[in-house]
């Protein structure tokens, strides 16, 4: 089984799809942002790097409210492909 949410195939509910994939990728953020604040020496840029990654998930994610089931099934899509990038690295 894999840890990475698979949204291929959805056959309706894709503005919920796309909410949990966006949420699984600020999740992301926020937990790579709360393990570089605690490092014995925090790296600042990476923690910027981070806060505007985090920032732009936000908006994308402010923006699925206006988006039709076609759009919504494409954010799910981008996020969750995301997501299996940000956790290889």
């Amino acid at each position: 089984m894999s840890d990475s949410p698979d949204f291929s195939g959805l056959d309706g509910g894709e503005e919920q799809a796309a909410e949990e994939a966006i949420q699984e990728v600020v999740n992301w953020y926020n937990a790579q942002l709360i393990t570089e604040r605690r490092a014995p020496v925090p790296d600042e840029k990476r923690i910027a790097q981070l806060k505007e990654g985090r920032q732009a998930v936000l908006a994308d994610q402010a923006q699925l409210a206006t988006a039709d089931p076609e759009e919504a099934g494409q954010i799910a899509a981008v996020y969750a492909a995301r997501l299996k990038e940000l956790k290889k690295s």
